[in-house]
């Protein structure tokens, strides 16, 4: 590096305005107490609540680039091909865009830590990656008292019937449940792991979860399809809802809120007391209670 451009800690070396089309890098920014840097968040921004005082600039396929460009931010935060036009329309305008892809576990943990990069807070996302970790490793140990593992569908969609993504269904597999497509967890593309209703039916999950990102779940749809009211699930009535909010943001929220949420789900199924420190801090679907 040149003599003239030394290199410096200095905190306002960092993007200073930053706007968040997606809920978690919104809300990692804030747990690095970073928060003063955004200035637009996504329309689905809910975490941590206060994050919604914030302009709201975007829906999560379309966004409003002018309003955008007006807030002149040095750094805007994309997520996925989802948002790829979005990015590339603000890119032709002339913005900076970061675009995250993260659709597992150990690459969520890696987006806190380029984020915390970016905005000169190393060492405070590294500490928010271990914590999350310990979190994690305190489902797991609360699910090896699991007298077995329920089978799981994990419903992201309805029509066509789309089956989890990879951290979710890593997150099934954390708090204790067995999912019933294993091959599919890999598969980024949601049109990847569209599945046929008879195929669930046929491998007859124990537990149904379902999160209809932007729309509540309809259960007695998911129950009235051929074969399913005679599946364990449906037989047993363990069909529920997580918001999508909890377990479909590829952030801290799915491995906080949203795995705790799986956990007690499937402890109610299988008989087990989850520890008060290992609840859900937010309200869920009522047949859990």
């Amino acid at each position: 590096m040149p003599a003239s451009l030394p290199m410096t800690n200095d905190h306002s070396d960092f993007p200073r305005r930053i706007v968040c089309l997606t809920d978690e890098t919104t809300e990692t920014l804030y747990l690095l107490g970073e928060q003063d840097r955004i200035v637009g968040v996504s329309g689905y921004a809910t975490r941590p609540p206060e994050a919604r005082r914030k302009p709201r600039v975007a829906a999560f396929k379309t966004a409003k680039i002018d309003a955008i460009l007006d807030l002149k931010p040095d750094l805007v935060l994309t997520f996925s091909d989802v948002q790829a036009e979005i990015t590339r329309q603000l890119v032709l305008r002339g913005a900076t865009v970061f675009n995250f892809n993260q659709r597992s576990i150990a690459e969520i943990l890696d987006m806190i830590v380029v984020l915390s990069r970016l905005v000169g807070k190393q060492n405070d996302g590294q500490a928010l990656v271990q914590q999350l970790l310990g979190g994690l490793d305190e489902i797991k140990t609360s699910a090896q008292a699991f007298p077995h593992r329920p089978r799981v569908f994990f419903e992201e969609w309805k029509d066509p019937l789309i089956s989890g993504i990879r951290w979710v269904e890593e997150l099934v597999e954390i708090a204790g449940g067995q999912v019933i497509f294993p091959e599919l967890a890999g598969c980024g593309k949601a049109q990847d792991r569209v599945v046929d209703p008879s195929v669930v039916a046929a491998r007859d999950p124990e537990v149904i979860l379902a999160s209809w990102c932007g729309m509540k779940v309809n259960k007695a749809l998911i129950r009235s399809r051929p074969g399913w009211s005679s599946t364990s699930a449906g037989r047993n009535e363990h069909v529920y809802e997580i918001k999508s909010t909890y377990i479909l943001q590829p952030g801290p929220a799915s491995l906080t809120e949203g795995v705790r949420q799986v956990h007690a789900i499937l402890a109610h199924v299988v008989g087990v007391q989850v520890a008060p420190s290992l609840r859900p801090k937010e309200k869920m679907d009522p047949l859990v209670l």
